[in-house]
């Protein structure tokens, strides 16, 4: 039996991570398992964002982003009616490939997932894919999640109450 203890959901605030969050809160809740919401922020200094011209106030709009992406998070994980599984949230900064899959390793992720935007080979091939190389990188399995996605949909659901009809006579 494969025990599922802890689940992470890598978001970009995207359409498609907010498809992948719905299927982590969903499994982490059927597995009774702890829901990892992670926010990988880009680092301003080490992307050379206009830092020639506006060195002085990286730091500031480093601190403005961390702050938005805080706040987006909390709004993400707000369980208005208190049943969903536990959550824990986390913002790093670096590499989104290489920080997802640090952090699974560090907290003992047993599954990730993760949204995918379905981009055409084209896109692919000049822009990379976050998904697929944390697929080929995660000490763990990855399940990716296209926007959009099928339905989570419940056993009880697919039982349609037939109505009868009196016989035409």
């Amino acid at each position: 039996m494969i025990a599922i203890k802890n689940i992470l959901v890598a978001t970009d605030f995207g359409e498609a991570a907010d498809s992948a969050l719905r299927y982590g809160r969903e499994l982490a809740a059927r597995f009774g398992a702890t829901l990892h919401v992670l926010n990988v922020m880009d680092d301003l200094f080490a992307t050379g964002y206009a830092v020639e011209a506006y060195s002085a106030f990286v730091p500031e709009m480093q601190q403005a982003v961390e702050t938005a992406a805080r706040r987006r998070l909390r709004e993400l994980l707000v369980d208005s009616d208190g049943s969903g599984p536990p959550t824990t949230s986390a913002i790093r900064t670096g590499s989104p490939v290489y920080t997802i899959v640090d952090y699974a390793r560090e907290h003992g992720i047993d599954l990730i997932v993760m949204g995918t935007h379905g981009r055409g080979a084209l896109a692919h091939v000049v822009m990379g894919s976050v998904a697929e190389r944390v697929v080929r990188l995660a000490p763990c399995p990855v399940l990716t999640v296209r926007h959009p996605e099928h339905e989570f949909v419940r056993p009880d659901a697919l039982a349609v109450p037939v109505r009868a009809r009196p016989l035409e006579a």
